[in-house]
């Protein structure tokens, strides 16, 4: 009998899209906004996150209440892009990594370090206790803004990728679960943005969440990169997704993505060439606010 991880990679691999982080089931506009490293240190996993006394950009809730959701920027306020990054780790993935699987890329940051290229990474809790001091160094750095994949990354719908499921009463405790890992990391700063695992959401989900002041961020551009053996493809496709506003998706975990580091290094010059310069996601949001 096949793996409960075997079966998630083999129907990932089958996907044109990514894998855990494909195309959600929903999507619409919103935003996110981050605890603050004083707030978080206080909180049990279990409270409410609190919003950063800095205000990053942040979209009004969208109708009841619901957490609002974010995919690009506005499309005619210059030439803007935002590459993103997840950070993938489940909760029981812990055995593969001590077994010696990467599911970190520390060469795929220094490159975007080298590059001088923004970027948000959307870190999971269980990447954050796997590698607490590369979590901190990204959490750190200005370069970068930290942000919310789940503590599991498990899904908050049903047949998401062959993900498992979180159950609807805990899907607000497996964010706050998430920023509880920063803090132990010693990420001075977390944003408030959250990224659906699968990028797999509905209604239930978003009422769930309701209350955190966190903004959901999907994408509007699938690099591809999850599992793909062929850089040059991954390049074409990000690059013809492109548009100014645009978010793309891409993954920092080397056994899961292994030519992403290879991706940014065609893609990012290629970008500015072509006068796109290169964003977080608050900036994005801050545009379509006019509060950047």
């Amino acid at each position: 009998m096949i793996t409960l991880v075997r079966r998630i990679t083999a129907v990932c691999a089958l996907s044109a899209a990514l894998a855990a982080c494909g195309g959600g089931t929903e999507t619409s506009r919103a935003d996110l906004t981050a605890p603050s490293a004083s707030a978080s240190a206080s909180a049990s996993p279990s409270a409410p996150v609190r919003p950063s006394p800095s205000r990053p950009p942040t979209l009004t809730p969208g109708p009841g209440g619901l957490t609002p959701v974010f995919s690009n920027g506005p499309r005619t306020k210059g030439k803007t892009v935002a590459l993103t990054f997840d950070a993938d780790m489940t909760a029981d993935e812990g055995p593969r990594a001590a077994a010696g699987e990467h599911f970190d890329n520390p060469g795929l940051i220094a490159t975007l370090r080298a590059l001088k290229a923004p970027a948000t990474v959307f870190m999971t809790g269980r990447w954050a206790e796997q590698y607490p001091d590369q979590a901190r160094s990204i959490g750190s750095d200005p370069l970068f803004e930290l942000a919310n994949h789940s503590y599991s990354h498990y899904a908050f719908t049903a047949k998401c990728y062959g993900l498992p499921t979180v159950p609807a009463d805990r899907m607000r405790s497996d964010v706050e679960g998430a920023y509880e890992a920063f803090r132990k990391a010693g990420v001075p700063h977390a944003m408030p943005y959250f990224r659906f695992p699968g990028g797999c959401y509905d209604q239930q989900a978003l009422r769930a969440l309701s209350g955190l002041g966190v903004t959901a961020v999907q994408w509007d551009v699938v690099s591809g990169d999850a599992f793909a053996t062929d850089a040059d493809a991954v390049v074409r496709q990000v690059l013809g997704g492109v548009k100014p506003g645009s978010v793309v998706v891409m993954h920092c975990t080397r056994s899961a993505a292994p030519t992403t580091e290879r991706v940014v290094r065609a893609v990012v010059p290629e970008l500015r060439k072509r006068g796109y310069r290169l964003v977080k996601v608050s900036d994005l949001i801050g545009a379509t606010t006019d509060r950047a």
